[in-house]
């Protein structure tokens, strides 16, 4: 099956793409997409894998769906396209980073400069039906995703994964921790940001901090 993905993942992946349950995943989202509004465009789909390149892989942060808004979604989790007006979640994430590193709040939501440094911005789902949250949920995308995360605890070395928010932090259980560091916060959502669980987690700092250490180049977190 041919799947527009970049070529550093294909390698690794090509086995997870001859499984039945990616052959009905990949029949479902035809359909969906030929019958709905869907997003991220179809181009974009593997966006996040195609800006960071699988040897590259520095920083893993975890989304869960898509946003399912007109044109947000780009294919990396939080992001949006250029001329979007930020998410809620994406707003909170802004103001950690000031408050963290005192980097101006950007126009752009767009994270592809991140993506560019080697921060895998993984969605659970890749996926989402127009305006509505969670359509594409248990189809095959988290078998796929978690595929993927197991792949990079088990290939990469001293990675750092982002668990933001509850759904996220499960996802520790396919991460080695002897080998990689996991940073531990609230969902940026304003529901658990105003609750306490997001800001001052200070994520931008310690991975920069914990890159230093390794001697790897820290992420240049500064968006226009």
């Amino acid at each position: 099956m041919n799947v527009a993905i970049h070529n550093s993942w294909k390698t690794y992946l090509q086995h997870e793409f001859e499984q039945p349950y990616f052959f009905n995943l990949v029949e479902f989202v035809k359909s969906e997409y030929s019958k709905h509004t869907c997003y991220p465009r179809g181009n974009d789909i593997f966006n996040a894998f195609n800006h960071c390149h699988f040897n590259d892989t520095k920083v893993v942060i975890l989304g869960q769906d898509p946003y399912h808004g007109i044109n947000q979604a780009n294919g990396l989790c939080f992001s949006v396209n250029d001329k979007i007006t930020h998410p809620p979640s994406l707003k909170n994430i802004f103001k950690e980073l000031e408050d963290d590193l005192g980097i101006p709040y950007p126009q752009s939501g767009n994270l592809i400069p991140w993506a560019d440094q080697g921060v895998l911005l993984l969605n659970a789902t890749l996926t989402v039906r127009a305006h509505v949250a969670g359509s594409h949920q248990g189809k095959g995308w988290e078998t796929f995703t978690d595929a993927v995360i197991k792949l990079i605890s088990d290939k990469l070395d001293a990675v750092m994964f982002l668990l933001w928010g509850g759904f996220a932090k499960k996802k520790n259980k396919l991460i080695d921790a002897s080998k990689h560091h996991i940073l531990e916060t609230g969902h940026p959502s304003p529901l658990s940001a105003n609750r306490g669980y997001w800001f001052g987690n200070k994520h931008f700092s310690k991975t920069n901090s914990l890159l230093q250490q390794a001697g790897e180049p820290v992420i240049d977190w500064k968006l226009m």
